[in-house]
């Protein structure tokens, strides 16, 4: 409080001060009571005092979903909060913790609807990522990270001693291909498209394997492999370890002996009575990818002032000292430093090279081939791909000196690549009465890539097809009549097991007056769709002249999805993009 002066008069002398004097002592003595109440009541409002037990009155209920395995720390955290009253504004904060999956809980976002919480913190940024680009999905902001853990290979202590663990240390390539050459060194991990550590864990296989001449053969092969021994979640990865440390499931074909795990995940089960021997914690040299656990505010647009100061709060309180050395006791990571006893009971040791900074976050782009190629690879694939081949696909790509069917057939025999010999793969051309009165032209029945045709395999026959692209001189585009016929035989042709789905790639809009019209299109393509016999229509709209929302709508009414590219070169990864949206779709039904 600063000092009050009195009126000028009143030391200068008068006749009879003092009545004056008295009423102005009360009104000062007024403005010292109103100020300092006033002061007193802000100050409660922002929790810098406490006054009583206010909490008991009207607090702030925040529901909050968090990845299982940091919802332990949370809920000890939020229960620590209430009993020392923070507080939000005046009023308290009352945080409820449930755990819940991160992939349920980015379908459900990505469905357009609310999970039921104002604040939510996955695993992984991958999820938030994944949410934000999709413009149809509830929207979330991150306002940081809430602790962290980096993802390596822990194995049972026999297998890591054949290994020379923990002075040997390995590349993630090297850890899978051990696995690999040595059946009794069997490797689990769970499914990348429900699980970030496992797609952080691929997405760095996949990368190393680039590195070779084969390296997509190395890549196909090495998540053959792994696909054979993922578990649905992290949680239930762990289940699959060997249940006793006596050696008598030794040779139990359905347990592993090493596992992609993350540091904490290793700490938590090396610190329960049924760890037994434990863990021994491989941190391959080439990085480790890291869990960021990023504290997400769900649909702020719905969020009340109170919820929004209220989460940022209990984040901030999160941030104290008190709270990060509570998220290490539970085996996670709130510095750049590791904390020696987090490690380890991780079980890491040196010289493993655990103290290294983690990878950098790989791309969104590194991340959808990842899991575009796993998805195709695993589940093995049924695609017909139907090119635009009218005129206008002549036109030249700026900057390059190749037409758009140029750069089409290649970006398309790069995507052919990534399939495996067990896919099924076809092509199509299209452009207005290439067959008698038909707009399209059946170039490849769509076969088994492996399979024998004629002195080659389908691949070869396709490798060919791709090749002999060419525009049709004066051709017009019969996108309508073609997306139906081609839709038609797709869905008539389903095949169990497989991830069935139907490429149209074209760089303008119908041109075939005598077609059906987009309307009839529509409707019938919608008949056509069975939800339990999937197969999504991904079109992709190539070049300026091509309409983006049309594709979307046309692909839509299918459960698939439109996209568009400037450039034909960008069409592989589009197509490994879409798959991945299309196996999401897939999931939720």
């Amino acid at each position: 409080m600063g000092r009050h002066s009195l009126p000028d008069q009143y030391g200068a002398g008068g006749s009879d001060p003092r009545p004056r004097a008295r009423r102005r002592t009360a009104a000062v003595a007024t403005v010292m009571v109103l100020t300092v109440a006033g002061g007193t009541a802000v100050a409660v409002r922002s929790g810098l005092l406490s006054l009583g037990s206010p909490c008991q009155d009207d607090p702030v209920g925040l529901k909050l979903a968090a990845s299982p395995d940091l919802a332990p720390a949370l809920t000890a955290a939020a229960q620590r909060a209430r009993k020392e009253n923070i507080t939000s504004d005046g009023r308290c904060v009352a945080v409820t913790v449930a755990a819940h999956e991160s992939y349920k809980v980015t379908d459900t976002l990505t469905a357009g609807k609310n999970p039921g919480v104002q604040v939510w913190v996955p695993d992984s940024d991958v999820w938030v990522q994944r949410i934000t680009a999709n413009r149809a999905a509830t929207q979330v902001t991150s306002t940081g990270s809430v602790a962290s853990t980096p993802v390596g290979v822990a194995m049972v202590p026999s297998a890591a001693k054949s290994l020379g663990w923990p002075k040997k240390t390995y590349s993630w390539s090297e850890l899978a291909g051990a696995a690999q050459r040595d059946d009794s060194l069997r490797l689990g991990a769970a499914d990348p498209a429900r699980s970030a550590s496992g797609l952080l864990a691929l997405t760095q296989l996949t990368t190393a394997a680039a590195r070779f001449e084969d390296g997509r053969t190395r890549a196909a092969a090495m998540m053959k492999t792994l696909s054979q021994r993922t578990s649905d979640t992290d949680g239930q990865v762990l289940d699959t370890l060997p249940r006793d440390s006596s050696g008598t499931e030794r040779d139990n074909p359905k347990r592993n002996h090493a596992l992609v795990l993350t540091e904490q995940a290793a700490f938590t089960h090396n610190s329960s009575a049924a760890g037994g021997a434990g863990l021994d914690m491989f941190y391959p040299k080439d990085g480790s990818p890291r869990l960021d656990y990023p504290y997400t505010l769900v649909d702020t647009s719905e969020l009340s002032t109170d919820e929004s100061r209220a989460a940022i709060r209990f984040m901030t309180y999160l941030r104290q000292p008190e709270q990060r050395r509570l998220l290490q006791e539970h085996g996670f990571r709130t510095a750049e430093e590791p904390s020696a006893a987090v490690v380890g009971r991780a079980g890491g040791s040196s010289p493993q090279p655990y103290a290294e900074p983690s990878l950098q976050p790989a791309s969104a782009a590194a991340l959808d081939e990842a899991l575009g190629i796993w998805t195709i690879t695993v589940q093995s694939a049924r695609v017909t791909t139907v090119v635009d081949a009218s005129a206008s696909m002549a036109q030249p790509v700026p900057g390059t000196g190749r037409s758009r069917m140029d750069v089409t057939k290649a970006s398309l025999l790069q995507a052919l690549a990534g399939f495996t010999p067990e896919d099924e793969i076809g092509l199509w051309d299209f452009s207005t009465k290439l067959d008698g009165a038909k707009d399209y032209h059946v170039l490849v029945p769509t076969e088994r890539l492996g399979d024998r045709v004629g002195g080659g395999t389908q691949r070869d026959r396709l490798t060919a097809a791709f090749g002999d692209l060419a525009p049709v001189p004066d051709g017009a585009t019969g996108l309508y009549d073609t997306t139906l016929a081609a839709y038609r035989a797709a869905t008539s042709s389903y095949a169990e097991g497989r991830f069935n789905a139907l490429v149209v790639l074209t760089d303008g809009v119908n041109q075939d007056p005598g077609s059906i019209s987009r309307g009839g299109l529509l409707t019938r393509l919608r008949k056509l769709a069975d939800p339990e016999r999937p197969v999504p229509l991904i079109m992709i709209a190539v070049g300026p002249d091509a309409d983006r929302e049309e594709a979307g709508l046309i692909a839509g009414s299918t459960g698939g999805s439109g996209h568009q590219v400037t450039d034909p070169s960008q069409i592989h990864a589009v197509i490994l993009k879409a798959i991945v949206a299309a196996g999401a779709q897939g999931s939720q039904g």
